[in-house]
């Protein structure tokens, strides 16, 4: 299968399926001497893994990454650093009904009609638990970016109607610690307690809820991303949009755009302690594709879950109408534990794209390569 490869200066390459033997990423790329170990990795893993609350899947998964290479007295080497965290929980025969036929909203029929053929237990290769490889790969991608000053956090903004402003409102509240505690991912305990009575509410009526994930990338310098094919704003929408269940992608005002005018949307710049600022971050830290130094700010939008205990219709593979009612352990919302893929992602990006700019200018590669007296 092609396209499961990502990056280009740090490139990673994920691997398994959902009721194989293990999941796990290959990353390349990585510069030698970043102190790094299991606990690192494994700090990112325990976000994402799967039974910590009432609403994710019971599936019960420790998550434990081995790294099998690339490291040596805790530091990189420079050369690929390979992971694996084994599946331990599966249990196929909960979704051996499956394989006769298409369960709605799922990628079942697509993959069908693209291989002929499909791993049906638990969804394969299209399985939330692919983002394992992604979130490990994000754990080191994110301790390089805090070597140079650069934080990646995300949360989530919203569960079906209920939801948080944007940081900018002045009725915002963004405390990150209550976010990595409750079981929604909310950075505001009164708002999370009731996102979690909605979540209940579509449990009790056998159904799911969709959702908002934010991100926020701090200390970013300015100039950074193509102004063509290559923008960084381009580059993390494909970045987002490849995670499992999201539909949309916003930067910034995003959407807000379209109904806005020029005077309201542009962002003045400013001069604070001999520095370009702006008064406002419309733009959401990106001009023409390439970093303005402000802040970035992303969300990824959700669908609910697709495996939902109703009754629904569907076809088979005879070509027959159908009635199912699909079995198995499964998250009544993704959101909460997709914040961590979303930070990883967005994390993989940033970083992959600093490392292209360092060749963007001679001055530079000349300034790197001189010798110091």
């Amino acid at each position: 299968m092609s396209g499961s490869t990502f990056g280009n200066m740090f490139k990673i390459t994920t691997w398994g399926e959902s009721h194989g033997a293990g999941i796990g990423v290959v990353v390349d790329g990585c510069p030698a001497g970043l102190a790094l170990g299991e606990t690192d990795i494994q700090a990112y893993l325990d976000r994402r893994k799967p039974g910590a609350s009432r609403y994710t899947t019971q599936r019960k998964e420790s998550d434990s990454v081995e790294i099998l290479s690339g490291i040596f007295e805790g530091r990189t080497t420079g050369t690929p650093i390979s992971m694996l965290v084994r599946n331990t929980s599966q249990k196929s025969s909960d979704y051996s009904e499956i394989a006769s036929y298409y369960r709605p909203g799922h990628a079942d029929y697509t993959f069908d009609q693209k291989y002929g053929f499909r791993d049906y237990r638990g969804g394969g290769r299209s399985s939330g638990r692919e983002t394992i490889g992604r979130v490990a790969a994000g754990a080191i991608a994110a301790k390089l970016l805090a070597e140079l000053g650069i934080q990646v956090t995300a949360y989530t903004q919203a569960i079906g109607p209920i939801g948080i402003p944007d940081p900018e409102c002045p009725l915002a509240v963004m405390d990150i610690e209550e976010a990595r505690s409750n079981p929604t991912g909310m950075p505001d305990k009164e708002t999370s307690l009731k996102a979690e009575a909605y979540l209940r509410q579509c449990m009790e009526n056998l159904d799911s809820a969709g959702g908002i994930v934010a991100c926020r990338v701090s200390n970013m310098p300015a100039g950074i991303g193509e102004p063509v094919f290559e923008k960084l704003d381009a580059n993390l929408a494909k970045a987002i949009l490849s995670i499992g269940a999201v539909k949309a992608f916003e930067i910034g005002d995003g959407v807000r755009v379209s109904s806005a005018n020029g005077s309201a949307n542009n962002d003045s710049f400013r001069m604070k302690d001999k520095e370009v600022t702006k008064a406002t971050n419309h733009a959401g830290g990106i001009l023409g594709g390439i970093s303005d130094g402000s802040e970035i700010l992303l969300r990824a939008h959700f669908k609910p879950t697709p495996s939902i205990f109703q009754r629904q219709d569907t076809v088979n593979k005879n070509g027959e109408d159908i009635t199912v009612q699909i079995k198995g352990r499964h998250d009544p919302i993704i959101v909460p534990r997709a914040v961590v893929v979303v930070e990883a992602m967005t994390a993989l990006t940033v970083l992959d794209m600093l490392l292209q700019n360092m060749t963007a200018r001679v001055d530079r590669i000349r300034q790197f390569y001189s010798k110091i007296e």
